[in-house]
């Protein structure tokens, strides 16, 4: 490989990279609060159908309709997410039962309402989703500029910035001691006064809210309208980058640039000389392969929180 070809790669892959950063993010508060949530993909599939739809039906009245389907695909996450709340933390149902029946049903709803307001099988194309920029200056360092600053999707800045704010919140904050003290030992927090139900609520709600942003960037940005297949496994990749960062913000942000560059690479994989001669189907599996390979050398070094997936028994000591 090139560096030039290098260069053109990565700015691809940073734009691959922050849904699966953002969602990755959105599972890590839901785990570190004690719940499980398998239905980030589904989560996913709503932020992306519903941020489709709000920028196909806004973009002749404004030009920030874009901004308007991340804001909409954000809140239809939480909204989505509220069903595996209720069911996890207040029905005790089975919590990987639970998200993977969430999965089933933004597969079949999404497409029933893509029918209702666009009569088809998905939402009409929109013009104009997030657009590139170059940041003035920046974009003219030697290298970096062109890596970071120069031609790329604000939305890998966004899942920077929630990387940080995330970091803060879970390590530095009296809140973020809560939320992980009911992932770990939910007992002992609530004998010292702390509401376990409240904190897991709060996890699997911002889960949701960054799940469902996650998937309206990966549609405004790698898409041009939502299909059943636009988010084709990303939610899966996320929770693999979630366990190979090892429940932590900055491991996230490693192993979601990972990800993001194994998809941008079946892109430009034709064009890599000693790959070249391979079928483009394996690039298309690659990815996924990845993820598979990934956790099986590192899934079983990771320790997630102990309590994570367990329903909570408040008598139980």
């Amino acid at each position: 490989m090139t560096f030039e070809l290098f260069l053109q790669m990565f700015p691809i892959a940073l734009m691959f990279s922050a849904p699966i950063i953002l969602t990755a993010l959105g599972g890590l508060f839901s785990e570190r609060s004690g719940i499980v949530n398998i239905a980030l993909e589904g989560i996913m599939m709503v932020g992306a159908f519903t941020g489709a739809t709000v920028t196909v039906l806004l973009e002749n009245t404004t030009p920030a309709a874009a901004w308007y389907g991340l804001l909409a695909g954000l809140l239809s996450g939480v909204v989505f997410s509220v069903l595996h709340a209720v069911a996890s933390i207040n029905l005790k149902a089975d919590q990987v039962i639970s998200g993977t029946a969430l999965n089933i049903l933004a597969s079949g709803l999404t497409v029933y309402l893509c029918q209702i307001i666009f009569h088809q099988q998905r939402t009409r194309a929109f013009s104009n989703g997030i657009q590139k920029f170059s940041v003035p200056g920046l974009s003219k360092i030697p290298v970096l500029g062109r890596m970071f600053f120069d031609q790329v999707y604000p939305t890998f800045y966004i899942a920077i910035a929630m990387v940080l704010l995330t970091w803060f919140v879970v390590y530095k904050t009296p809140l973020g001691l809560r939320m992980r003290a009911c992932g770990e030992h939910p007992q002992a927090a609530a004998s010292m006064g702390i509401n376990v139900a409240k904190m897991r609520y709060f996890g699997v709600l911002v889960s949701g809210a960054l799940g469902g942003l996650g998937g309206a960037v990966m549609v405004l940005t790698a898409d041009i309208q939502y299909t059943l297949v636009s988010i084709h496994g990303t939610g899966f990749i996320s929770l693999a980058s979630l366990v190979f960062g090892k429940w932590n913000p900055f491991g996230v942000l490693g192993a979601g640039l990972f990800f993001g560059f194994s998809t941008a690479l079946s892109f430009y994989a034709k064009d890599i000389p000693f790959l070249a001669g391979l079928p483009g189907e394996f690039f298309y599996i690659l990815p996924y392969l990845l993820t598979i390979i990934a956790l099986l050398f590192f899934a079983g070094k990771s320790v997630g929180p102990k309590a994570a997936g367990e329903i909570y028994d408040s008598g139980k000591r």
